[in-house]
């Protein structure tokens, strides 16, 4: 059977499929890498058009009766993770009036704000923003365009060069918030409608590669190099190794509790539906 996995054209994402896209990872099945940016994947997956995909676990609230979660492939913020940034200091009490920049509303950073805004403002209270390319946030706060933007992924290691300030920081609320959980950011999906069977194949598949491209660090990156969007060799590594690792590999209990208190969380501020869990191994 061709077994379709939907993946972001980032360097973390290529890393974890280096070992079936080097042919490492053997299956009676084949395995087609469709890469898209994580806002169509989520799209996608309300569909259920991909039989396994990377998908924001902000999104997953929202294709759970379709979607089982797999224990590993998931990306999480160990103290931290999105974070706001702006070209100078910024009063915590003027973020409330601040319009910020968001990489998305299905982004599980944009969930993370608003239960940040519940948290710090009041119940009720919800961020003024307005949704622009991730990769477009810093360049449109240093033009003056937004006082304040949202930033992920490589945009957290660089802000600083780029002359930017941190002015909140989501993954180190979090770990406080919940007394040391990881920040929950990006997980894999699998179609619960392949059958137990197959969901375990594409699980077992899927962990393998994570195995192959840890223990061939160095050909792994060379790969993931290939998607960069231009950071160099030791920045990349870095960022890899910040949502890459053992807990890519098994997300452990503490993962999945996370991953439930922050769609909980989420369903209680009315952001997302009560969703049931399902984990597949």
């Amino acid at each position: 059977m061709l077994i379709r996995i939907g993946h972001s054209p980032d360097s973390d994402d290529a890393f974890m499929f280096y070992g079936l896209a080097n042919g490492a990872v053997k299956s009676e099945h084949q395995f087609e890498h469709i890469l898209r940016d994580i806002q169509t994947l989520n799209e996608w997956a309300r569909e259920g058009k991909l039989e396994s995909s990377a998908v924001s676990v902000h999104a997953f609230a929202y294709v759970a009766d379709k979607y089982a979660l797999l224990r590993h492939g998931g990306s999480f913020g160990e103290g931290y993770g999105p974070m706001i940034v702006a070209k100078a200091p910024v009063p915590i009490d003027d973020l409330r009036d601040t319009v910020i920049a968001v990489p998305g509303k299905l982004t599980s950073a944009f969930l993370q704000l608003n239960l940040w805004f519940d948290e710090t403002y009041g119940a009720g209270a919800r961020p003024r923003y307005e949704v622009v390319p991730f990769d477009q946030i810093i360049p449109a706060v240093l033009s003056g365009r937004y006082r304040a933007g949202l930033i992920i992924h490589e945009g957290q290691l660089t802000y600083k060069e780029e002359g930017l300030v941190e002015v909140a920081n989501m993954g180190k609320w979090w770990q406080s918030k919940t007394d040391g959980l990881p920040l929950p950011l990006g997980v894999n999906v699998v179609r619960k409608d392949l059958g137990p069977d197959l969901c375990a194949e594409v699980s077992r598949c899927m962990r393998e590669s994570i195995d192959a491209g840890l223990k061939e660090r160095a050909k792994a990156l060379d790969y993931a190099l290939q998607f960069a969007r231009g950071m160099d060799r030791q920045t990349s590594d870095t960022f890899v190794g910040m949502y890459v690792n053992e807990r890519t590999r098994d997300m452990g209990d503490d993962g999945v509790k996370a991953i439930r208190m922050l769609l909980s969380e989420g369903a209680r501020i009315g952001m997302v539906p009560n969703v049931q869990v399902e984990v597949i191994d």
